[in-house]
């Protein structure tokens, strides 16, 4: 088997394991949400951690699909130059497009990482002893999985999309 082969292996697995994960994290949330609006309206109770879960699950939601949204070329664009310049101009603007995208996302990660440290040395707990910055890791690693993505993208540019 081939570098390339087994590299394209490897991406196919990522790729799986990653919608594998944001199915899975919006199943928990949908499945949650419906449970604690069962037991407010129906049993007049609720699990106390519950809208606290939910928050910290779209928290989650949001940043896997901001990664699959990097993975799939989907991200927010405004396209209104892109359209008007020639095939290779195009390719240019999107590398540096996507050098700037892989700048602020590196920063993002950094500072996110820095904030996460806080959150440990603080020792606060999410709900149930887990702690907060757990619950929060989700930020520096989504953002330096898309930092690294849009830095592969401007070094290796996708194939052009006449869309």
């Amino acid at each position: 088997m081939s570098l390339s082969s087994k590299l394209a292996t490897m991406q196919r697995l990522l790729r799986r394991i990653e919608s594998g994960f944001l199915i899975l994290i919006l199943t928990t949330t949908i499945l949650f949400a419906v449970i604690q609006i069962f037991l407010r309206n129906v049993m007049h109770s609720g699990i106390p951690w519950g809208d606290t879960l939910v928050r910290i699950l779209v928290l989650w939601l949001g940043l896997v699909g901001a990664m699959i949204a990097s993975r799939e070329h989907r991200h927010i664009r405004i396209d209104i130059l892109s359209r008007h310049l020639s095939p290779h101009a195009r390719r240019m603007l999107g590398r540096l497009t996507d050098s700037v995208a892989a700048v602020i996302c590196t920063l993002v990660a950094w500072y996110s990482l820095q904030f996460i440290k806080l959150e440990y040395a603080d020792g606060i707990a999410a709900f149930e002893g887990v702690p907060v910055w757990l619950m929060e890791s989700i930020i520096p690693f989504a953002f330096l999985v898309m930092a690294l993505r849009y830095l592969l993208s401007a070094i290796k540019p996708p194939a052009l999309q006449d869309n």
